[in-house]
């Protein structure tokens, strides 16, 4: 699957989003990376860049302060090659991306991966 099919799939999975929720994302940037970095993977507690599908980086909404502002836009990456090698068909590609999106998504909005299992969202 090229770069470019596999950011329409990101792109589709975002715009599928409920149009309350999509409006209420602002300052952040949602890119495709093919794998973490070193500095990602240390913050993800993950040693295999193969094992990590996506990763949120900035501060979550509930933790923002009065003093939040006039920041860099926070960071949504999606990597390609670990959901690539993950999956054996294009609709598996689908699921993968569309899981890991809300999932980072989640994290965006303060939703921690401990909530994330009590709502069976794994």
């Amino acid at each position: 699957m090229t770069l470019k099919e596999f950011e329409r799939i990101v792109q589709r999975t975002l715009n599928t989003l409920p149009r309350d929720l999509r409006r209420h994302i602002a300052n952040v940037a949602i890119v495709v990376e093919e794998l973490p970095d070193d500095e990602t993977l240390d913050a993800a507690g993950v040693d295999d860049p193969y094992d990590l599908f996506g990763f949120y980086h900035g501060i979550p909404l509930t933790e923002r302060t009065h003093d939040y502002g006039l920041v860099l836009p926070d960071k949504i990456s999606i990597y390609r090659q670990p959901i690539l090698r993950a999956a054996r068909t294009t609709d598996e590609v689908i699921e993968l991306v569309q899981q890991t999106v809300r999932h980072e998504i989640a994290h965006y909005f303060g939703i921690d991966d401990a909530r994330l299992e009590e709502l069976d969202a794994y």
